[in-house]
């Protein structure tokens, strides 16, 4: 967690399901969002990979993107640098993207 001017951040995420339809063409958005990913201190932590359905339906890739703040995921998806790369996959691919702030309070330790 981050303390700025007495404010406490959480990190945000991306939580991206993805199923593409032309991956030649879709590799061009990859190569364009790895500058704005970078610049607002995105890191994957789920990068496609094995994964196995155990309730409810899937994609055929999946991604999870940490970055330092909320705020910092939300001005990333907004970014006009984000938004170019966002417009090369359009059309070639169907996609659930969230931005949600992670939880940074201490876990239960108990049931109660």
């Amino acid at each position: 967690m981050f303390n700025f001017n007495g404010l406490n951040m959480s990190k945000g995420y991306w939580m991206v399901r993805v199923d593409i339809s032309d991956l030649d063409q879709y590799k061009q958005y990859i190569a364009a969002n790895a500058e704005p990913l970078a610049h607002y201190g995105g890191k994957f932590l789920v990068r496609g990979g094995a994964f196995e359905a155990v309730a409810g339906g899937s994609r055929a890739r999946n991604a999870v993107i940490e970055f330092p703040s909320y705020q910092a995921a939300l001005d990333c998806w907004k970014s006009p640098s984000y938004q170019h790369a966002k417009s090369l996959r359009d059309g070639l691919c169907a996609i659930e993207l969230l931005v949600i702030e992670g939880y940074d309070v201490p876990q239960p330790t108990t049931l109660e």
